[in-house]
């Protein structure tokens, strides 16, 4: 049996009057990579907060590696939080040697380590820069560099990609598969879906302070509609009795749900409709979609 390495139970969180986590329950294992979704103000952080002993909860039980947090956990911890906190007036060098330091290596192996990370991220030119002269990114690349940098068992990723182009998005995300397959489990909290069906084994959906959906990916997608089709067209789509229409952007990418038709019975009413069928994939539904139809068109943003 796989070992249990987050435990939250009936947790309940409240703020005065407001309840703003209302007993929620879920567990995260060893080397499995947790996607923790939802819209800002569903919860997320409080949840986090409270499992880092930054809050004091309301009531239930929540545990890393079998008790209550404390600081001596952080020493196998790495998180990376949405607000990034860094010494921004000092050299990138000497910032990430002096965390380095905080988690247990010596200066020398802090540097030997922070020199090889800058590289590998292409920052290494910026060594002995201060942080306040980088861009965005490149600090959210030094920040991502100082949570990992102890080869921590359990990491914690709040947006990790946020503002990111596709190849510093490809190379962080590269960074996340290496250390699951040394054997760290990863809760990652992001709203990119397509990293989440890439990376996670298994998910929570929270709303309002409860789970909308906990499982496996596939499992997810199955409660929320099974097989859809995904397709690429030119023309309007006609109203149908055979599907409903999930998704559909103005370059002509749709995503059906069946109303129990079959796919050859819907893309032979789209041919008999004028529409022009492209590209044409019975498949499961995207999270993309679930999210939207959980949280709405304006929490995709956020």
């Amino acid at each position: 049996m796989r070992e249990t390495v987050i435990h939250v139970e009936d947790f309940w969180m409240r703020f005065g009057d407001v309840a703003v986590i209302k007993g929620l329950s879920f567990d995260v294992y060893q080397g499995e990579i947790f996607g923790f979704l939802g819209s800002n103000g569903s919860g997320k952080t409080t949840t986090i907060r409270a499992l880092l002993g930054i809050y004091q909860p309301s009531g239930g039980t929540l545990s890393v590696y079998g008790k209550q947090f404390d600081p001596g956990v952080s020493a196998v911890l790495g998180y990376l939080p949405e607000e990034r906190g860094l010494y921004k007036k000092e050299k990138v060098i000497d910032t990430m040697a002096y965390f380095g330091q905080l988690k247990g290596m010596t200066i020398s192996a802090a540097r030997a380590w922070s020199f090889d990370y800058l590289k590998r991220v292409e920052l290494l030119d910026k060594a002995n820069t201060r942080l306040d002269k980088l861009s965005g990114g490149q600090q959210q690349k030094v920040q991502l560099g100082v949570t990992i940098m102890n080869d921590p068992q359990l990491l914690i990723l709040d947006e990790p990609t946020k503002g990111f182009d596709p190849v510093n998005r490809r190379l962080l995300l590269s960074i996340i598969e290496e250390r699951r397959q040394a054997g760290a489990t990863i809760v990652m909290i992001t709203h990119q879906m397509d990293e989440v069906e890439r990376l996670c084994d298994r998910v929570l959906l929270l709303k309002d302070g409860v789970a909308r959906a906990y499982g496996k990916v596939s499992d997810v997608q199955d409660e929320f509609g099974g097989t859809t089709i995904k397709a690429e067209i030119s023309g309007s789509l006609p109203a149908s009795q055979l599907y409903r229409v999930i998704f559909a952007d103005d370059a002509g990418n749709v995503e059906l749900k069946p109303n129990n038709a079959q796919p050859e019975e819907i893309i032979a009413e789209l041919v008999r409709s004028g529409v022009q069928v492209h590209s044409f994939l019975p498949s499961r539904r995207s999270l993309d979609s679930i999210f939207v139809e959980v949280y709405g068109e304006a929490a995709q943003g956020e």
